[in-house]
């Protein structure tokens, strides 16, 4: 049965968290950092979204995230983490060696309101 969306409305700040599956690291050295930050940015425009801030560490990060339209959040999560897994494991030549996130995405709370 396929997961039901998450309610994410479009002008509301969001902070968003993800970690490595079992705590394991999903940067090694800089270059694995660097490789997020680029599909970070293309997200960012592939989806028109507002990245306000980001915290990578070593097995997890956090992004601070003002999606402009309802469903916007999701969507662009999705993409974010299932690139990231995919290029990871094409990197190390782990292909279908299963998950490197304990999950979707979480913690997306809202922060503040933003009135138009």
């Amino acid at each position: 049965m396929p997961r039901s969306p998450r309610k994410a409305l479009g002008g509301i700040i969001y902070h968003v968290l993800n970690r490595g599956n079992q705590r394991a690291a999903l940067f090694d050295k800089e270059e694995d950092y660097e490789a997020f930050e680029r599909i970070l940015e293309q997200a960012c425009f592939r989806f028109n979204m507002r990245l306000l801030a980001y915290c990578l560490m070593p097995n997890h990060w956090h992004l601070l995230l003002w999606p402009r339209a309802d469903g916007d959040l999701s969507r662009f999560m999705a993409w974010v983490t299932l690139t990231h897994t995919q290029r990871r494991h094409a990197h190390l030549h782990w292909a279908g060696a299963g998950h490197i996130y304990q999950g979707r995405f979480t913690g997306a709370f809202q922060v503040v309101s933003h009135a138009a």
